[in-house]
């Protein structure tokens, strides 16, 4: 049985917008969210056009895509939150959730990512491999698959679809 002080959901954690604010992440609660690690020049990220993609099929059903930019993976988004939203914008028309860079591996691994690598390991242990590794959480906010990074969005749909009916 987890103490009362171990999250045990996406509820129980918060995050910085890339606009700037604080945001409680329990205002996901009830709804299926897709959370990644992004980064503006990978390899993948013509991903995000993907995710974009998703998340206008599935927004009016209680659906959204959560993008941290992170630059632990070979220096792939070194721009600041500004830079990063516009080139999302720009390149990519993103509209859903993006926030604030952080970490998701090593000791200054953001308490979420450091959450996700617990619930749900990879190829490497829990650590992330790369950019574009996603998590599906469903309503209740429990991790319910992890994807690696070359997995493409659309793979992922019918799995969204499930945790959508269920």
């Amino acid at each position: 049985m987890p103490t009362p002080t171990t999250p045990t959901t996406l509820a129980d954690f918060a995050a910085r917008s890339i606009e700037g604010q604080d945001i409680d992440l329990a205002s996901y609660t009830g709804q299926v969210v897709l959370v990644v690690n992004t980064a503006s020049k990978c390899g993948l990220t013509p991903q995000f056009e993907g995710l974009q993609q998703l998340h206008d099929r599935f927004d009016g059903r209680g659906f959204t895509v959560l993008g941290f930019p992170c630059d632990q993976f070979r220096h792939q988004d070194p721009g600041d939150d500004a830079e990063i939203a516009g080139f999302c914008q720009r390149n990519f028309g993103v509209t859903f959730p993006m926030f604030s860079k952080i970490e998701v591996n090593g000791d200054g691994a953001h308490p979420l990512y450091q959450w996700l690598r617990s619930e749900k390991g990879g190829v490497l242990g829990d650590k992330i491999k790369w950019n574009f590794t996603k998590f599906l959480i469903g309503r209740d906010g429990s991790v319910i698959a992890r994807y690696a990074p070359t997995t493409k969005p659309e793979k992922i749909a019918a799995d969204i679809e499930k945790a959508l009916a269920g």
